[in-house]
């Protein structure tokens, strides 16, 4: 009797060591077939830093860079070869012009120019993309080459920078061109440049409280005439004038210019 009490309690016990903590998953009744199982905490972090790392941003918050594409007027060597005034016109122009100097500085405009375009830069590259037509004096770029620069950049804007003269030295003051809407070579870019024109005029004139002779249009500029892309041409001040000779030479003054260009810029982008 004890012979048959002790296997049948060896017995039992091998049955039980069968169902203990080592059982597969298999053996379990399969009351969830679908579920799949839950990967541990560990897993999941290095799942979701693989595909979108932490500092990663969403492409639905990035806004587009605008393409500002600054020309300094002009050149130390004028080119008085002659160009199209527009894409298979038959009116000729010299491909650029020696442009204006100071009435008392002697300083070229081409120089001009120049000093106020390398500010501008540095004021604008840190929230615009920035093509700068020429770092340089010495280049051979003419007025047609200019405007397919910018149009070659998908520029969203070309801000053309020139000093004003006139044979009369009393005249002074700031003038804004932009292209005419009556040209059939600008009709398209005319209205988005009157935009940029207006603001950006009121934005200088506030910083340097130069006198305004006003927003215009032109019809006859190359520079304008083969663009495809919106633009502004700033007449800074008159060189042939003393005070705004000396006044536009000054780098307190031309920090006045850039601030009120960028304030411009600022402002056009706040609104559209």
């Amino acid at each position: 009797m004890k012979s048959v009490m002790l296997s049948i309690f060896l017995l039992f016990g091998v049955i039980m060591s069968g169902c203990g903590a080592g059982k597969s998953i298999e053996s379990q009744p399969n009351t969830q077939p679908n579920v799949v199982a839950t990967p541990t905490p560990q897993s999941t972090k290095m799942e979701v830093n693989n595909t979108k790392p932490k500092d990663s941003i969403s492409p639905s918050i990035i806004k587009k860079r605008p393409i500002v594409c600054v020309e300094a007027g002009h050149q130390r060597k004028a080119n008085l070869d002659l160009e199209p005034n527009a894409p298979g016109s038959k009116i000729m122009k010299a491909k650029v012009s020696a442009g204006t100097q100071g009435y008392t500085t002697k300083k070229p405009e081409y120089q001009l120019t120049l000093e106020v375009a390398l500010k501008l830069e540095q004021s604008l590259k840190s929230e615009y993309d920035v093509i700068m037509v020429r770092r340089s004096n010495d280049v051979n770029i003419s007025n047609s080459e200019r405007a397919n620069i910018c149009n070659d950049a998908h520029a969203d804007l070309m801000l053309r920078l020139h000093g004003d003269g006139n044979d009369n030295h009393q005249i002074k003051g700031m003038t804004i061109f932009y292209p005419s809407a009556d040209n059939k070579y600008t009709k398209t870019i005319s209205k988005p440049s009157l935009d940029f024109a207006k603001i950006i005029s009121d934005q200088i004139l506030i910083k340097t409280k130069a006198k305004s002779n006003g927003v215009k249009s032109r019809n006859d500029l190359t520079g304008f005439n083969w663009l495809k892309v919106p633009s502004i041409l700033i007449e800074m001040g008159f060189m042939t004038n003393k005070t705004e000779d000396l006044l536009l030479s000054t780098p307190e003054y031309q920090d006045k210019i850039v601030s009120g260009i960028k304030n411009g810029l600022d402002a056009y982008y706040l609104r559209h």
